[in-house]
């Protein structure tokens, strides 16, 4: 059966990862995603290692169930390519700066005027406006900004790049996809089509609510290792005897019962909520006693426990566990050549409506004649548009 999103047609002008993930989770819930690239200066998310033979594997995934179409936009007969294909599409998302769209005979009051339905999303770094919305970023910028560097890592060492993207995909592409399906429902409602503009640095401000909660209150930064879930208390991972750690997050006394039990430690119930010095002291009891035994001895004591205890795995291990495994989160993707490619599978799940995970990221420009055609451009008109150079050289 087809994904939820099925007749859902999205215009993709957007590059690297944050965008590229939001537009891949609509495509994997059935959206007709077309992805709009420049054939002379291809993303480089096409470039960047490892490949699987020539494909690199970020881009297969990213760019999986799209199709896609190479036009120079710096030319006028590609900005009148996209007016006559925004008629029959649904969404645009684009993630330019603030204006260069605009510049590029394609913004939104632009297409606006040509199909009033449209759902038009910017998707930057710090948003349309403000006294930094011209500046360039990535994700450790959008997190020192938020603040959320501030309360991250040790006091010893500082704030420390995260091991994943938090604010490209969790700020960025989790953000535009709810703002997307939020104004396509508005849309079903009203008829009505609206602009929408994602900050990276707006969505990292949103995950700060609790402690600036903290902060409006007490007129007091947070600091690292200062509250209870970053590293203040006895919420943390705790080294093993291999060298590996595990992770502690028995917060409910439910949890701290059973995990005092398994530590065979039934005097440290009332240990809990100690004041800092304390709390640091019992937390090196907690170290020392952790790294009596190695991970897997930890987690073999723990499964008997319902304690919030679990072991840190490395990603190779993660992608062979049967709980990821079970949830269906690993997927054989088809590749042109008719072999497979391993990639991290759809987290949605719904009884009836399952994602659809199609092929994986298809070459630059794979299916320009078979788009223009479909918008009514002659057989003729394809190839006169080809001897431009419109779709590169």
């Amino acid at each position: 059966m087809a994904g939820p999103l099925h007749g859902l047609k999205v215009l993709d002008f957007t590059t690297l990862l944050p965008g590229p993930f939001a537009t891949m989770m609509l495509a994997d819930l059935g959206a007709d995603v077309l992805r709009v690239e420049a054939p002379n200066r291809p993303d480089l998310i096409r470039i960047m290692p490892p490949f699987d033979g020539d494909v690199s594997a970020a881009h297969a995934l990213v760019n999986r169930g799209k199709r896609a179409i190479a036009l120079d936009m710096k030319t006028p007969m590609g900005a009148d390519v996209v007016k006559r294909l925004v008629k029959t599409y649904d969404v645009v998302i684009e993630q330019f700066r603030p204006g260069v769209m605009d510049r590029l005979g394609v913004g939104y009051d632009t297409l606006k005027a040509v199909n009033p339905r449209v759902i038009y999303c910017s998707l930057t770094g710090y948003g349309q406006s403000g006294p930094m919305k011209d500046r360039a970023g990535h994700d450790l910028n959008y997190l020192a900004i938020a603040g959320i560097l501030s309360v991250s890592g040790r006091k010893s060492a500082g704030p420390v790049p995260g091991g994943i993207q938090i604010a490209d995909v969790g700020c960025g592409s989790y953000n535009s996809v709810v703002s997307i399906l939020s104004a396509y429902i508005h849309r079903l409602r009203t008829e009505e089509g609206q602009y929408i503009d994602v900050s990276m640095t707006d969505g990292a401000v949103g995950y700060m609510s609790l402690l600036a909660a903290s902060a409006f209150l007490e007129s007091k930064d947070p600091e690292r290792e200062g509250g209870l879930l970053n590293g203040g208390g006895f919420y943390d991972c705790y080294e093993t005897k291999d060298g590996e750690y595990m992770s502690v997050g028995s917060i409910e006394p439910q949890f701290w019962n059973d995990f005092c039990k398994a530590m065979d430690h039934p005097e440290w119930v009332n240990k809990q909520m100690l004041p800092d010095k304390q709390m640091e002291e019992f937390k090196e009891e907690m170290r020392s006693e952790f790294r009596a035994k190695t991970r897997d001895e930890w987690t073999e004591i723990f499964s008997a426990y319902d304690a919030c205890v679990e072991p840190v795995l490395k990603v190779s291990e993660m992608l062979e566990h049967p709980h990821v495994k079970e949830r269906s989160m690993i997927v054989d993707m088809p590749k042109p050549d008719g072999t497979t490619q391993r990639q991290v599978g759809s987290p949605f799940k719904f009884s009836s409506t399952s994602p659809e995970i199609r092929h994986i990221g298809v070459p630059l420009g794979e299916h320009n004649v078979d788009v223009l055609r479909e918008v009514g451009y002659s057989d003729n008109e394809i190839e006169e548009l080809k001897g431009s150079g419109l779709f590169g050289k």
